[in-house]
């Protein structure tokens, strides 16, 4: 994309990357500050915004509260969907809290982490096993919070790109927000999962590409 002449900026969220972690734990809403601080600090507007999976929850956050600063919106695999619980969800959490009982005598706490660890496996949130303890409850308020009723509210033009193989968000949620996104696009990848940067790279900058030079 920079060898089209496009100026890439991609920062590392706090309690990502090589960022440090933040002070507390944070919500959607303080990442989406986190973007407005940066982009003023380098005097950035009217540029287009990239959210993948996680970032796809900041990127519609910060679209629905400073759409004037937004040229264009891609997002790609995103959450921010939270998905009605299916059966075998309803029987983790009902193990989970049956877990919080079990785990309270002292002997037993040491083993919490462990079991709290294994739970969010069996609900594919990897990050928050390796997450440290703000970071762990920075993802748990995130999972919390359901975008379904910001995504009418965006306006601006936005691709929405998914990996028909995305076992992390499943396609069908592509589709959610193809349906709610007014203005919007959908580009499927086939034989992509859930991270379709590192599966492939030069595909996905090759649709953003495309969407790129519609303006």
């Amino acid at each position: 994309m920079a060898e089209q002449g496009y100026e890439v900026i991609s920062p590392d969220f706090p309690g990502f990357g090589k960022s440090s972690t933040p002070p507390r734990p944070w919500s959607v809403n303080d990442y989406r500050d986190f973007v407005l601080n940066f982009v003023e600090a380098l005097k950035m507007d009217n540029f287009f915004l990239l959210g993948h999976s996680f970032g796809g929850r900041v990127a519609i956050k910060f679209t629905v509260g400073y759409p004037g600063k937004i040229k264009g919106l891609i997002l790609c695999n995103s959450a921010g969907i939270k998905p009605k619980p299916g059966l075998k969800t309803r029987i983790i959490y009902r193990l989970a809290k049956i877990g919080n009982a079990l785990f309270a005598p002292k002997i037993l706490a040491r083993l919490k982490d462990s079991a709290q660890n294994l739970f969010y496996i069996f609900l594919r949130h990897k990050d928050y096993v390796k997450a440290n303890g703000t970071m762990k409850e920075t993802i748990k308020k995130v999972l919390e919070e359901d975008l379904l009723s910001d995504l009418p509210m965006i306006k601006t033009k936005t691709l929405i790109i998914w990996g028909e193989l995305d076992e992390m968000v499943p396609v069908k949620y592509a589709h959610i927000f193809k349906e709610k996104i007014k203005n919007s696009r959908l580009e499927i990848l086939s034989k992509i999962s859930h991270s379709p940067h590192l599966e492939e790279p030069e595909l996905l900058a090759k649709k953003i590409i495309e969407f790129l030079k519609n303006f």
